[in-house]
């Protein structure tokens, strides 16, 4: 029996100009959003936060979806950065001070699972949302100028709650889904070379 690929179970056709073109081909694109500690705010802006954010989920005219990724944290390039260090102390003392920084980092990460979040918004449109029967190049570049402008507008709306989002170009968006369907590899640090044509 022959084995069928991950691609084969994705729904994605294809990924060019930072956007998705799904098998049913509808578009989206994805943003990269940045966190708030609601802990270290005062009540009276945590208050302010969520009616805000309140006023921003009420504006939105179509859907979104909110994605957390939480995964193990890779610290071999932070480790192997301290020993670098460590081999250009001329003292001794700050020779042997950066070793135990370094065998004490290491034994907390074999201890502890430090994991690392990262947040996301996968903005749509739709296909059955225009007129147009087929996805001609045309067509394309005339629904990603307005999958653009909803990404512009969520944006907006998150920066006015003091959040920063920024859109995944296509290179990210490969290595997102492979990190999302590898994760014990991207644990490891270990990241393939993704063949050009995935990435336009």
């Amino acid at each position: 029996m022959k084995k069928q690929s991950t691609q084969s179970f994705l729904e994605i056709s294809q990924i060019r100009e930072g956007t998705l073109i799904l098998k049913n081909r509808s578009l989206r694109a994805i943003l990269m959003v940045s966190s708030v500690n609601l802990a270290l705010k005062s009540t009276e802006e945590q208050t302010a936060i969520i009616n805000q954010f309140q006023l921003f989920l009420n504006s939105l005219d179509f859907t979104c979806q909110i994605v957390v990724q939480s995964r193990k944290a890779n610290l071999t390039g932070y480790i192997d950065m301290i020993r670098g260090w460590e081999k250009k102390q001329e003292s001794e003392l700050l020779k042997h001070q950066t070793r135990s920084y370094i065998e004490f980092i290491e034994n907390f990460v074999r201890e502890e699972t430090i994991l690392t979040k990262r947040f996301f918004i996968v903005v749509p449109y739709n296909f059955y949302e225009t007129p147009t029967s087929e996805l001609t190049e045309e067509n394309f570049n005339r629904l990603r100028k307005q999958l653009m402008e909803r990404m512009q507008f969520v944006a907006l709306g998150l920066r006015r709650c003091g959040l920063q989002a920024a859109p995944l170009s296509s290179s990210e968006l490969v290595e997102l889904f492979w990190m999302l369907h590898h994760p014990k590899e991207a644990e490891t640090g270990y990241y393939p070379e993704f063949p050009q044509e995935l990435i336009n």
